[in-house]
């Protein structure tokens, strides 16, 4: 992801969200009008800079833009609260020598996984990449420890798993969006990390539909989510899901942790294939 072409590609698309009555701009429909939304004089008005000022950052140069400027604009195009910290990243990026590279994971968090007995578990690096998980999340989700390194993504799960994209049925399209709008998230948050890149190239050569997702640019960061889920095995799995994040370990994206509601079916089901697998499990020991 280029940052300059990001930035420029970013603010035409949401430039194109916003009509002039939306801000307070005079217009009257006669059909000559040939741009959608916002043209670059109206914004530049609406938020009170200079056109050229405004031309040169969506040309991509956002050298010596202020923070109040970058406010200004984000106030007129109506961003979300995650919009506005992704046009700030984009515009005025943090100056970090280098990336921490991901460590293996800390014997302490590997236990606390496995004492959530009744909580599926995931730990996520920076590309979404799963690189720890417990008993209760490969029941529920997938059989990580059969899956090739590479492969042990989010994304791949939900665009390139068929068993898993049937699981999640009608909340497939939202689950998609809402994971490229992450991965949005974390490329801006972490400019130096090239594998993020690497693995968003990657997932859009392979699945067409990921490719058009991301291009509409869509910014939000996933933090907490309701899941349906229909289990091959169990049947239909109602769960809550929150992202942690883990401050002393940077180079992690943070512990998503699923709940289902105390005393409600689904956790009597998810209670069910955990105790199946555990026995199978068990079973296979010499």
């Amino acid at each position: 992801m280029d940052r300059a072409v990001e930035l420029s590609e970013f603010l035409k698309s949401r430039r194109a969200r916003v009509r002039p009555e939306d801000v307070g701009l005079p217009y009257k429909g006669n059909g000559t009008r040939r741009v959608r939304g916002l043209r670059r004089e109206e914004l530049a008005l609406a938020a009170g800079v200079s056109v050229s000022h405004y031309t040169r950052l969506e040309q991509g140069n956002g050298r010596n833009v202020s923070a109040e400027v970058l406010d200004a604009i984000a106030d007129v195009l109506r961003l979300t609260g995650d919009e506005r910290v992704y046009l700030h990243a984009l515009a005025r990026p943090a100056h970090r020598r280098h990336d921490v590279a991901q460590a293996p994971i800390r014997p302490g968090l590997q236990r606390v996984l496995d004492s959530l007995v009744l909580t599926p578990a995931l730990v996520l690096g920076r590309h979404a990449n799963v690189v720890a998980w417990n008993r209760a999340a490969a029941a529920v989700f997938a059989d990580f420890a059969a899956i090739p390194e590479e492969r042990r993504t989010i994304a791949h799960l939900i665009f390139l798993d068929e068993d898993v994209k049937r699981m999640h049925g009608e909340g497939w399209p939202r689950l998609a969006r809402e994971h490229v709008a992450q991965l949005r998230v974390l490329a801006a948050r972490h400019p130096q990390n090239e594998q993020i890149m690497e693995h968003i190239d990657g997932i859009c050569r392979q699945n067409p539909e990921f490719g058009r997702l991301w291009h509409e640019h869509h910014v939000a960061a996933a933090t907490h989510r309701d899941y349906v889920l229909d289990h091959p095995v169990v049947g239909e799995l109602r769960l809550s899901a929150e992202l942690v994040g883990l401050p002393g370990d940077p180079e992690l994206q943070g512990m998503d942790l699923f709940a289902a509601e105390p005393g409600s079916e689904s956790e009597d089901r998810l209670r069910r294939l955990i105790a199946t697998t555990t026995r199978a499990a068990s079973s296979r020991l010499p």
